[in-house]
């Protein structure tokens, strides 16, 4: 939104946080991230205010959808036009993403500068975040696994691969009932043999495995409730024991932060950033976000699975075709050479 703002030489207004979301969190922009570090960051970019000025509430506003994935053009010929008729433009969603390619560079470098400088967590995350990392590292060098094996994004993407029919059918019918995610009719065959669904814990235990990290790896599980609970996460646990939990490296200091999912999300994000290796099962904002910032802080590692290959492997072996062994460990570690 920044650089829309930039594009079409407007004002913009401190974005409001989603409250209807599947998680249903209260907390507003300045309760996860530094506001006035924000707002001066980008002085020389975007003026950006609190919010709308009371003068401005009288005046004629116009609501729109931008159009996904749209570039410059876009914008400047059928957005910045609408000044002529209105004083306020409202997006009515900020999921509308710039195109990547073909932006001018000083567009391309005000993305990244938003993202990775004015983007400051709140104080009070940013500390909370300090701690956990320090603990974190108290296990040694270790992996943050963005494990999306979760609720809301199972039953989003349609992935119901190794779940009963009943958890199969609450997925189903979450998707359903919410408005906002358009697709419905998904089959989780083919989505999985695309490799559009995050992996399993399983799966993903496999796949570290392969590629060489001793049981005793120390794991931060960046994640909120996973699907299934301990018993999905039995076979991840028999191969990597220290699975680690942002719950269990501190108790009464996160009371604070329980009932927000985002800024749970937060401090999972500032450990996955500060890990030894990023590793998500999924590819999905925060993952995107993450490997972007650890990319803009010095090329940390990150390791992104071939979800598609992976898969194609992992039949396999439930078809008896492959074994976990060595050949596999092999099969894995050259298919992500350059991942």
């Amino acid at each position: 939104m920044v650089a829309v703002a930039r594009i079409i030489n407007a004002t913009l207004v401190i974005p409001e946080l989603d409250k209807g979301s599947f998680w249903q969190d209260s907390s507003n922009f300045s309760d996860v991230f530094d506001e006035e570090h924000f707002i001066n960051a980008l002085a020389n970019d975007v003026r950006i205010v609190k919010r709308l000025p009371k003068e401005f509430s009288f005046f004629n506003k116009a609501v729109k959808h931008f159009r996904s994935w749209s570039g410059v053009e876009y914008y400047q010929e059928e957005i910045a036009p609408l000044w002529q008729e209105y004083n306020v433009i409202r997006a009515a969603k900020s999921d509308s993403r710039l195109a990547n390619n073909n932006l001018p560079p000083d567009i391309q470098k005000l993305r990244c500068r938003v993202h990775y400088d004015a983007l400051r967590f709140a104080p009070h995350i940013e500390a909370m975040g300090e701690l956990l990392v320090e603990r974190m590292r108290s296990y040694g060098p270790y992996i943050a696994l963005h494990l999306r094996y979760e609720k809301d994004m199972l039953a989003f993407s349609g992935c119901t691969y190794g779940l009963t029919t009943a958890e199969a059918d609450e997925l189903t019918a979450i998707r359903e009932s919410t408005p906002y995610w358009k697709v419905k009719e998904i089959n989780s065959t083919e989505q999985r043999a695309k490799g559009l669904c995050p992996l399993t814990p399983k799966e993903v235990g496999i796949f570290l495995e392969a590629l060489g990290y001793p049981p005793s790896t120390p794991i931060y599980i960046a994640a909120g409730e996973i699907y299934g609970g301990d018993h999905k996460m039995a076979e991840l646990a028999s191969r990597f024991p220290t699975l680690i939990r942002k719950e269990k490296l501190a108790h009464a200091e996160l009371t604070p932060f329980m009932s927000h999912a985002t800024q749970m999300a937060a401090l999972d994000y500032i450990v996955s950033v500060e890990s030894n290796v990023f590793v998500p099962s999924y590819s999905g904002n925060m993952a995107r976000a993450v490997e972007g910032h650890r990319r803009y802080l010095g090329h940390r590692k990150t390791i992104i699975p071939d979800r598609k290959a992976l898969v194609s492997l992992f039949n396999k072996i439930d078809r008896g075709q492959l074994r976990d062994s060595k050949r596999l460990s092999a099969i894995i570690t050259e298919i992500h050479k350059k991942r």
